[in-house]
């Protein structure tokens, strides 16, 4: 066994009591629960996804309107109001 060799393992040997301490300190006699890294990705992870999925909607709900001819920020278009029809004030 050589030097380097030995140096690596006594370096992952640190690093692994140290991950276990810190997560015997963040999760106590609950040791089996996921690390706190790992739990902040994966939010971190869904939030991404759940943008990119709305940008994705908000893009091909633009393009549909955009092949219609419509405005994709008009109101519906409604009826013209001539003055025979519009409500009078008594």
């Amino acid at each position: 066994m050589t030097a380097h060799d030995y140096d690596s393992q006594l370096l992952e040997s640190v690093s692994v009591r140290r991950r276990r301490l810190r997560d015997a300190l963040l999760f106590g006699a609950q040791r089996q629960r996921r690390t706190l890294d790992e739990r902040v990705g994966k939010v971190f992870a869904g939030v991404v996804i759940a943008a990119v999925l709305c940008a994705g909607c908000v893009g091909w709900s633009f393009l549909q309107h955009r092949v219609v001819g419509q405005s994709p920020y008009a109101s519906t278009p409604s009826a013209p109001v001539t003055p025979s029809s519009a409500p009078t004030a008594r």
